[in-house]
């Protein structure tokens, strides 16, 4: 805060100083959060008057609905409501269902939401593969309309297309914290060429602002009947990437991301608005709308608004892929997810991360997605189903959350964004025969995961028998009085701080390999987003200590610098591998998840050279 006594020049200044400190996080926004749905004027607006003839209300009703759904969606949904729920700064569907589970009593409704948080996960997936296809598929068309280029086949520009995606892909192991700062600015220029575009647009025919009247819509649907609900799945698309703001939210806090929505949805509206106009001068068109107004408006300077949208598509999809990496991490971390083995990609930032496995699955995905649709247009068809259930689905969150905290001005209004976002989800549902079928069997791979995973670490732990710490105890203190003691401290790995598994059973008194020291070291993914605690609790027993780290599930901890901290220099650590027989096709599954994974002592860097597994046979 300013201090009301300091001198008029030095509040002046330390005035400037915020502003620009809140420019410079606005402008961060442009290009970490905003990717997505500020690239849909390239496509939504054209993919809709494929379907609609441009007359007058038509054009109007689909404005109507544009401006609406970026309000209720976007602005309501997200900005206001799902925002006011962060735990330490952090959004997303899995912070909701942290949030959620804590109130719930009944145990099937823990289980309930569980499955629906699941299947949220596993939609964010499916729409972030669609994404990066539409986006540069949709900016590459758009070449068709430089001088000479007008022939350039479909095939060319698929190729080009690929290429663009392969190197996209190909760079996310080498980071993007480097090139991270210009994603902000080549942003700001792209909202700044369409709000002005849109802006001279719409000067020449202002009609069009009669689309803020929400009468239109009913208009639109009273003269369409139900061939409105088809227009309503492309609407949508006007909307992709609005979870954005929630699900980023982590990045760069609650404010700056609202204030960069307030410019973004302007420009938006604007360009939107003047495409409109635009459209209803010229009449049907073949192109995309927004490469037809700008090359018509200003031809000289159509090439780098070219070069502009390619790089605004792929700065969109590098923060899909981001997002992808994280959501991935918080599903390891919250033990829902296999895993898989992580890269950092930067020095500086422990949150810059690279899961190959999931960069290889993402980028095949889009070069199917690519080969299969073929053209902008037809990718549409496929897009709108997985961020409509994924809206539903955190409407639906919202509403118990507000509703079980007493809060029912805002559970009133959850309800009422849930219900239009299920209008949605209704819609996109019958592009499913048209390639929306994509989405959901893109989506029902990591959701195949999750479901085999959860459910076979929870077979296998009952199946391992862990022993309880009081039947141990006694066995152990008797040979560690009589054994002769390896000098030294060694760990051992352990889920639960009560129960010892059968690897630690089989090591200590089995093969009476006991150290001078011995602790047992537990890691748990609490229901935060951040934060890491780690202590001694009280000593077991003689020669036996119980050590824990406490960490938040979006937190990338380094166990190797916790136990020097801690003051422990370790001679051994122990860890257990399970190798499972079963007849049962889906723990077969399971164990191939198992076996594709990095052992846990690895996936957490811990010294090679010290490394001790132990192998136990479980029959499930």
């Amino acid at each position: 805060m300013l201090n009301p006594n300091a001198p008029k020049k030095t509040r002046k200044m330390a005035r400037l100083t915020a502003l620009k400190e809140d420019t410079r996080e606005i402008i961060k926004a442009f290009g970490l959060v905003f990717g997505d749905i500020g690239t849909s004027p390239i496509y939504t607006l054209t993919v809709v008057f494929l379907l609609l003839k441009p007359t007058e209300e038509n054009v109007l009703g689909v404005l109507s609905l544009l401006v609406w759904t970026l309000t209720v969606l976007v602005t309501i949904e997200y900005a206001y409501l799902a925002m006011s729920l962060a735990q330490r700064g952090e959004g997303g569907t899995i912070v909701l269902r942290s949030i959620l589970l804590p109130l719930l009593r009944k145990e099937r409704s823990i289980v309930f939401f569980s499955i629906l948080s699941f299947i949220g996960v596993s939609f964010l997936v499916g729409d972030g593969v669609i994404t990066p296809a539409i986006s540069i598929l949709s900016a590459v068309e758009g070449s068709r309309l430089l001088p000479g280029f007008e022939k350039l086949s479909q095939e060319a520009l698929l190729l080009i297309a690929g290429i663009i995606t392969i190197l996209l892909f190909t760079f996310q192991r080498k980071g993007s914290d480097k090139i991270a700062d210009s994603f902000g600015p080549v942003m700001s220029i792209w909202f700044l060429w369409l709000a002005i575009s849109g802006f001279i647009s719409i000067y020449s025919f202002p009609r069009v602002l009669l689309a803020f009247n929400p009468v239109w819509i009913f208009k639109f649907f009273q003269n369409n009947g139900a061939s409105a609900l088809f227009v309503l799945s492309e609407v949508i698309l006007c909307a992709t990437g609005g979870e954005a703001l929630y699900a980023d939210m982590g990045h760069l806090g609650r404010k700056p991301i609202v204030r960069a929505w307030g410019i973004v949805f302007v420009c938006l509206i604007l360009n939107y608005f003047g495409q409109a106009a635009f459209l209803l001068r010229e009449g049907e068109m073949r192109g995309a709308i927004l490469f037809s107004m700008i090359s018509t408006q200003t031809p000289p300077l159509y090439i780098f608004f070219l070069v502009l949208s390619i790089l605004a598509t792929i700065i969109a999809s590098q923060a899909v892929i981001s997002a992808m990496f994280s959501l991935f991490y918080q599903g390891m971390n919250k033990r829902i997810l296999p895993l898989f083995r992580v890269h950092y990609t930067s020095k500086k930032l422990r949150s810059q991360i690279y899961i190959g496995f999931v960069n290889w699955f993402l980028l095949f995905s889009v070069l199917l997605m690519l080969y299969v649709f073929r053209e902008s247009k037809n990718l549409a068809s496929a897009y709108g189903l997985a961020v409509t259930a994924v809206m539903t689905l955190t409407g639906i969150f919202m509403t118990v959350i507000f509703f079980l905290k007493g809060s029912y001005l805002k559970t009133s209004l959850s309800l009422f964004v849930t219900f239009y976002a299920f209008l949605f989800f209704v819609s996109t549902t019958l592009k499913i025969p048209h390639g929306a079928y994509w989405s959901l069997i893109i989506s029902a791979i990591p959701l195949s995961i999750i479901l085999v995973y959860t459910a076979g670490q929870r077979k296998l732990y009952k199946s391992l028998r862990p022993l309880k710490l009081d039947v141990f105890l006694p066995s152990y203190n008797e040979l560690y009085k009589t054994l002769n003691r390896i000098k030294g401290t060694a760990l051992f790995f352990t889920r639960s701080s009560t129960r010892i598994p059968p690897y630690v059973v089989h090591t200590m008194l089995n093969n009476n390999i006991i150290y001078d020291e011995n602790i047992l070291v537990t890691i748990d993914t609490t229901d935060k987003p951040f934060g890491v605690k780690a202590y001694f609790a009280n000593e077991l027993a003689e020669g036996l200590k119980l050590f824990k780290i406490e960490a938040g599930y979006m937190e990338v901890i380094d166990i190797e610098k916790i136990l020097r901290n801690a003051g422990i220099n370790e001679k051994a650590i122990f860890y257990g591998q399970e190798e499972i027989t079963t007849k049962n096709i889906i723990w077969k599954i399971f164990y191939f998840l198992k076996r594709l994974s990095p052992p846990f002592v690895q996936f957490y860097d811990l010294p090679g050279n010290k490394l001790h597994g132990v192998i136990t046979r479980v029959e499930m």
